[in-house]
Order: C-alpha cells, then structure tokens, then sequence
C-alpha cells in the first residue's frame, strides 16, 4: 500500500473514530483541570492576548473555547467537518472564532504565513505523517511564530488504563501515544526545520482529584519530585521558526 493510500486509511478511520461518538473527553466544560493544561501551553509557549492562533485538531473546542476567553484570537482547524460543527454549537455565538476543515498536512493556502503560534492539544499523536504534519504547520507561521503542542507521555500508565476502561476509546485510535518521547518529537520538528526546540513535564492527579483545590496544590508539589518526573503525565513541546 502507498502512502497516500495509507494516509487516506488513517483518516478515514480518525474520522469515524471521533465522528460515531460524543467522546466524554471532548467535550467543552472548563474545568480548573482543562483550565491549568491551558495555561500552562499558554505560558510555556509565550502566547499572548490578541495574538492570532490556530488551534489544530481542534475538535468540538474543549480548549479552543478556554484559549478564547484568554483573548486569544484563536481559529480552529480540524479534518472534520461535523466536529467543527458541533464546536459552532457549544460556541453559542460567544466567539468569533473562524474555524477551517482540512488536513494539516496539505493547509489551506489562504492561511499560509498568518499566524503567531500554531497550538494542539493530544493531537499529535492522533496524526499519521508527524513530521510532515509539522512541515505543514510551519508553513502556517509568521517568521517569529511559535509551535506548541500538549501530548500524553507514553511513560504514564494511566493512558493506557483510559484506553482499556473508558468507553469510546481504543488501541487503533489511540496507539500514537507510544510514539510521544521526546527523541520522536524533537526529532519530527527537526526535520520540520523548527528551532530551539523544548518541552516541559506536569500533572500528577486525574481530573476529579485536581478539580479540586486541595488537589491542585498537593499535585503542584508532587510535580517537583525528582523521582517520578519522567512519569508526569502531560508533555509540553515547543519548536520555533528562525535559525537552529
């Protein structure tokens, strides 16, 4: 099978696998534990309010919405169309947010070279062709812009725990988590042609642990341990346009 055929396989299947369902994990709400991973990318990435971002693979907005009211000037992007749809619905008019259904890999030419950062949040390991992909997504950015994206560590046992257990997910939809280390990573933004790559560990607790305020800051001192940083589940990776 040639590539563009193996391509078309993979988001066929993507499509179907986030189309079929309301996956619980997709949909908006805003809670302190969306809220933080946010944030974090936010600052990690250098993002400001009144910047123009894409979000890629944006999906229905769970953190599409939450980068809005930063007073971002966030658009999305995504493969699929009755997703974007849906993030019109929860949206409810409270946005302008512009949103663009496409592959990542082949990007709308009207979008070329217009944006501050291009943003993703466990995407990544959704996407067949990484380092193409970024090679798309750099495409995308001004000659200052950033690229920031939030993706499971594969050291984390609990992923693949929520593949076993929660409805909705499966190995096939959710096997590029293996993939996420930072050799893989840094390698792709490499071949992507992005600079001073970077990335940041956090996290300790599950959402109806760190919803909650006592959890939050029992996990802000977990995360200081040395002994189980590598495990922490969320990575930060951060590659910018200009000279390596």
């Amino acid at each position: 099978m040639n590539r563009s055929m193996e391509r078309a396989r993979h988001n066929s299947y993507q499509l179907r696998y986030f189309e079929e369902t309301n996956k619980r994990t997709m949909i908006p709400v805003g809670t302190p534990y969306l809220r933080r991973q946010v944030d974090q990318l936010v600052t990690y990435g250098g993002i400001r309010a009144g910047e123009r971002v894409l979000d890629v693979g944006c999906g229905m907005g769970r953190y599409t919405l939450i980068l809005a009211e930063r007073g971002i000037r966030v658009e999305g992007l995504d493969l699929s169309q009755v997703l974007l749809d849906r993030l019109v619905q929860f949206n409810n008019g409270r946005f302008n947010i512009p949103l663009h259904c496409g592959d990542i890999l082949n990007p709308p030419p009207e979008l070329l070279g217009q944006f501050d950062a291009v943003v993703g949040f466990f995407t990544l390991h959704h996407l067949h062709d990484v380092a193409g992909c970024l090679q798309g997504m750099r495409r995308l950015l001004k000659n200052n812009g950033r690229l920031v994206f939030l993706e499971p560590n594969p050291l984390n046992p609990l992923y693949y725990l929520q593949i076993l257990f929660i409805p909705g997910m499966t190995w096939q939809g959710e096997k590029g988590i293996r993939l996420m280390s930072p050799r893989y990573i840094f390698d792709a933004l490499n071949r992507a042609n992005f600079a001073h790559s970077s990335f940041v560990r956090f996290g300790f607790f599950p959402p109806f642990i760190a919803n909650f305020r006592i959890g939050a800051r029992l996990e802000r001192l977990l995360e200081r341990v040395p002994i189980w940083r590598a495990g922490l589940p969320f990575q930060i990776f951060r590659g910018e346009c200009g000279d390596k």
